[in-house]
């Protein structure tokens, strides 16, 4: 059969001879990326989401050509005008969300996972990956999980998944506990304060929707907690959570809108004392663990039946780099699914790992490699120098706001979180800075809203922050602010 005309005679990116096809391209790539670069000049594109559209669809269209332009045209346009067009997390004055600047020997790995194209849904589709992937999801999970008797991780698309996953494993559990009568689940517990994915999750596995605890102060109080474990007597049915059957108590270690820490030591005494389970979101705060200076904010985790992490957060990967660990292996048996073509009896009965158990996902990429390259480039330690810096920014910033005379801070950051706006701005004001800052490309901030209104989000996670990028940051807010 003919090889179809393509303009090169090297179509694939795998094989002995997908190195040399692209080279060439990995560098037009990079040259694109370049220019997009200077074509952006900041944060993110200027002129608001319509004339970004504007400048996409002129030279993007068509899509779909009758005769092909090649890959070195196509290349260098889609490319500059996808960099051009992208909100770029290694500028500074990018600091809206949780979305990190990846380290460039991250994505550099992950060039050879998109080169081969492995499965992770079947050995034979992924022999040296599944070893890693099953090795590198240990050694994360000791690191949470020291004491666990077989610490284990599921690596998923991110903490939203992960924490899906952690309610599936929750449910099984409880009906293993509780076989006979209606319920459907256990009773899920949260705070105010907890990702909207532990909301969806609930409704994804057709789950009582969870009890969600008023959170004044930003994190889950344990007192409150304990109220609504206690028994019937003097609380309303609806009130009394542990009556109706197992629970699960979902913690959050690192809050999307403040970077807030639940009192992780005192639920976890609580979740004892009532026979409930606790399961930690720490998709934010979780890589803490790699800091000889900030672990210790993360005390009282290694005591939680799951942990949620999110390493294209504070691990500076490429997304998606999620996982959910446990203590102990066996945790994860719910998850078994056989299907022949794929882990046959006799075959996994021979020695053939069976992967499909792993995720709910059939196909799926390996995403562990980018993670293990890091680890092994950096280690610990460099992992847990860039952790202080970006921590140690946060604070420098707050102090920032906390001596400028026209602008309010909300608190002190506990990771690299900071909540501030213009003195006395009022909501209608803080959000018309905020999209006047987004449509003129000059900065990317988010926004949280508190008890006390709203504010602007500095989410800092770029290691190269220095403090006269702060205070530049602080001076487009200002003079957007001024009268």
């Amino acid at each position: 059969m003919p090889v179809p005309a393509t303009g090169t005679a090297r179509l694939l990116a795998g094989g002995d001879r997908g190195p040399d096809a692209l080279r060439p391209m990995v560098d037009t790539v990079l040259d694109a990326l370049a220019h997009g670069a200077a074509d952006r000049s900041g944060p993110l594109p200027s002129g608001g989401p319509d004339a970004v559209a504007r400048r996409v669809r002129a030279v993007a269209e068509p899509l779909i050509p009758d005769v092909g332009e090649g890959a070195p045209l196509a290349l260098r346009t889609l490319v500059r005008a996808f960099a051009a067009g992208a909100a770029d997390p290694a500028d500074p004055r990018c600091a809206a969300h949780l979305h990190c600047p990846p380290l460039a020997v991250a994505a550099a790995a992950d060039l050879a996972v998109s080169a081969l194209n492995p499965s992770l849904d079947s050995w034979d589709q992924a022999p040296a990956a599944s070893e890693l992937e099953a090795l590198t999801c240990r050694a994360l999970a000791a690191l949470v999980h020291p004491r666990g008797p077989a610490p284990d991780a599921l690596v998923t698309t991110g903490g939203t998944e992960a924490n899906q996953l952690a309610l599936l494993l929750a449910r099984e559990a409880a009906r293993t506990t509780v076989p006979a009568g209606p319920s459907t689940g256990p009773r899920i517990i949260c705070g105010a304060n907890a990702h909207h994915s532990v909301h969806r999750g609930a409704w994804l596995l057709g789950l009582p929707a969870p009890l969600t605890l008023p959170t004044p102060a930003g994190v889950l109080d344990p007192v409150r907690l304990a109220d609504a474990l206690a028994p019937q007597t003097g609380h309303t049915a609806s009130a009394s959570a542990s009556a109706s059957g197992p629970v699960l108590v979902v913690a959050t270690a690192g809050t999307t809108d403040s970077g807030a820490i639940d009192p992780l030591p005192a639920l976890a005494d609580v979740c004892e004392r009532h026979g409930a389970a606790l399961h930690v979101d720490a998709s934010y705060g979780g890589p803490l663990l790699f800091s000889d200076t900030h672990r210790h904010r993360l005390t009282g985790l290694d005591r939680a039946r799951s942990v949620t992490l999110d390493l294209h957060k504070l691990g500076w990967q490429p997304v998606a780099a999620g996982l959910l660990t446990v203590p102990d292996a066996p945790a994860l048996a719910p998850l078994d699914h056989r299907a022949d073509y794929l882990n046959a009896d006799d075959d996994t009965e021979s020695g053939i790992p069976d992967l499909l158990g792993r995720s709910l996902r059939t196909t799926r990429r390996p995403d562990v490699l980018k993670v293990a390259v890091t680890l092994r480039a950096l280690g610990r330690r460099g992992l847990g120098d860039l952790v202080d810096h970006v921590c140690a920014a946060a604070h420098q910033l707050a102090d920032l706001i906390e001596a400028h005379p026209r602008l309010e801070l909300h608190a002190r950051p506990t990771i690299s979180t900071v909540l501030f706006r213009p003195t006395g701005a009022g909501p209608a004001a803080v959000a018309a800075l905020r999209r006047r800052l987004l449509t003129e490309g000059r900065a990317v901030l988010g926004r949280a809203t508190t008890a006390d209104g709203l504010w602007l989000k500095a989410t800092v996670l770029n290691p190269h922050t220095q403090p006269a990028d702060l205070r530049g940051l602080l001076a487009l807010v200002e003079g957007d602010s001024t009268p």
